[in-house]
């Protein structure tokens, strides 16, 4: 059955998050009974919790925007990562099933190698995973769970490269960045799709309006084509008024990171068309409307 915006009670776990405050305003703004609920309403992590929240306010829809996302602290935390990533997703899956609610679980690119070997080929959304990171693998485990505890009626929405219209993480330090005056160095060596949570965020309420059945498994919600980091910051410069050429070029190699960043996550959206939803719009143009001329200045 199809649930129209206006009908059904939606809950989001990790309301307090960049996508989770997306989908919430979105929600609000289209006259949805939502009940936005941040890491301090519900620790995903407790199981009597989640059953206690999901029992209490009897939800339709449930999305689960709830994650551990710190890539390098996972590396040395990754049990405590798992709870949230693995154990979060399935307690919120067995809720669901339970009580007989549809679950929207977000994932992560970082389920896939990232290989250089992979370069010019998007993930299509059945390509055998194979993470490289402790987050990657918590994430992998986390989507693995939820399918197999709610099979007719999950959905797995992986993303990658977020950044919101408060223009925050690495969009945001360019922002400022550009606005600064300075130079700064990028790398060139790490390609993906930068991508608007407010285009996310209607993904996944598209998914959620369709049947649960015709949505099953797992869908790609990004921005169209690709860009490195390097790439990606010349144009948040251009945007910004900045001369471009004050991005430097450097390699991952002068960076390191605890996390292996991904040479390569692009993704595929093969199933958009499928269920007959438009395919995301091109990076370029959602990157525009969230940093270009007549945004608001000074955010952070």
């Amino acid at each position: 059955m199809i649930i129209p915006i206006s009908d059904g009670r939606w809950l989001i776990a990790g309301a307090g998050g960049r996508l989770g405050r997306e989908v919430h305003a979105q929600l609000t703004s289209r006259g949805a009974d939502c009940v936005p609920l941040g890491r301090d309403r519900l620790d995903v992590t407790d199981a009597r919790a989640v059953d206690e929240a999901l029992r209490y306010w009897r939800p339709d829809i449930v999305v689960n925007c709830a994650a551990w996302t710190d890539v390098d602290a996972a590396e040395f935390h990754e049990e405590e990562v798992r709870r949230v990533n693995t154990d979060g997703a399935r307690h919120l899956a067995r809720g669901c099933a339970a009580r007989g609610a549809r679950l929207l679980h977000v994932s992560t690119d970082y389920v896939f190698p990232g290989a250089p070997s992979d370069f010019g080929t998007p993930y299509a959304e059945d390509t055998p995973t194979a993470p490289g990171t402790a987050y990657g693998r918590t994430k992998r485990d986390g989507e693995r769970a939820v399918l197999r505890e709610l099979p007719d009626a999950a959905t797995v929405v992986r993303t990658a490269w977020l950044y919101s219209r408060d223009l925050d993480g690495f969009v945001g330090a360019m922002v400022r960045a550009a606005r600064s005056g300075g130079t700064v160095d990028v790398v060139r060596d790490q390609y993906g799709q930068p991508s608007n949570a407010a285009d996310v965020a209607a993904l996944l309420i598209a998914l959620a309006c369709l049947p649960a059945r015709a949505v099953c498994g797992v869908f790609h919600a990004t921005n169209a084509g690709s860009a490195s980091r390097y790439e990606l910051a010349r144009e948040v410069f251009r945007l910004c008024g900045a001369d471009p050429d004050q991005v430097r070029p450097t390699d991952s190699s002068r960076m390191p990171r605890p996390a292996r960043r991904p040479y390569w996550s692009a993704l595929g959206h093969r199933r958009w068309a499928e269920v007959g939803v438009p395919a995301p719009r091109d990076w370029r143009a959602a990157l525009a409307e969230a940093c270009g001329p007549g945004q608001r200045k000074g955010t952070s």
